[in-house]
């Protein structure tokens, strides 16, 4: 989708291309990204993606010098965030503070989808456009 005039862009999620999903360089199988805001939009505080996780499909625990901010748009699973483990469906949002270990499960019999927000700039740390690829 082209940015108009302004910068501005509008579309559908389903015209962004769907990607494997890499954590560290190892692809997650059952696991899809779609970016719909980010770097290449030059949005300049955060970044909006899709995620998709098919039936029984796992991000093992891992963690980030930022946060994350989380809407579940279908399916059901679990969001384990440091030692606890919440159960997620459509309607629930969940908020990763920095630094803490999280790790998400489809423990449905369909898609887990959600949008994950987060800061395209952490600081001296590093920042997430890294994970772009």
């Amino acid at each position: 989708m082209p940015l108009g005039f302004f910068g501005e862009k509008v579309g559908h999620y389903s015209e962004e291309k769907e990607e494997p999903l890499e954590i560290n360089g190892r692809r997650l199988p059952g696991v899809y990204i779609r970016w719909l805001i980010g770097p290449k939009e030059k949005a300049p505080n955060f970044a909006m993606r899709v995620i998709r996780m098919e039936p029984g499909a796992t991000i093992p625990r891992h963690k980030h010098p930022w946060e994350h901010e989380q809407f579940i748009l279908e399916g059901e699973g679990v969001f384990i965030i440091g030692d606890r483990s919440y159960p997620v469906r459509p309607g629930y949002y969940v908020y990763i503070p920095p630094n803490v270990e999280h790790e998400y499960r489809n423990t449905g019999s369909r898609d887990l989808v959600f949008l994950c927000l987060v800061p395209l700039s952490t600081g001296p740390t590093g920042c997430v456009e890294e994970e772009r690829s």
